[in-house]
């Protein structure tokens, strides 16, 4: 059974244009330890949203987690890990922070709850309502 994921990024350090023009990607960068414990608990089958962070403020598009977790083969720090993602497809019409917290549905998820956590899990039903409002 997969498990979904919300991966956050600063679309001007990596966007989901750039996911499209590259198809795949090692996702990398990640130094919070309950980010890099989501990370671990990744494996290959999963989905994820990206989304954009700064002004935008948006789940943007889909992608695949490909990989297992595997140590960050550019880090000199055997606590980071990274997965390898595949592009999906973009979403119809963005997925805002601003509807997110004002659908009752998402009180718990970890996109309102802590909102500086760069990988964040999302429950099945909730995964289902994203990708509805998205279209």
């Amino acid at each position: 059974m997969a498990n979904y994921w919300i991966l956050k990024t600063e679309p001007s350090s990596y966007s989901f244009d750039d996911l499209e023009g590259d198809t795949s990607t090692v996702w990398d960068g990640v130094k919070n330890a309950v980010a890099l414990k989501n990370i671990r608990a990744m494996r290959a089958g999963d989905e994820a949203l990206i989304y954009h962070t700064g002004g935008e403020k948006a789940a943007v598009g889909l992608a695949s987690i490909t990989s297992d977790p595997y140590p960050d083969p550019e880090a000199d720090d055997e606590r980071l890990v990274v997965v390898d993602l595949r592009v999906g497809r973009r979403l119809a019409s963005p997925v805002t922070l601003a509807q997110v917290k004002a659908d009752d549905a998402f009180a718990d998820l970890g996109l309102v709850r802590q909102g500086r956590l760069s990988v964040v899990p999302v429950p099945a039903a909730q995964w289902k309502r994203l990708l509805r409002m998205g279209g």
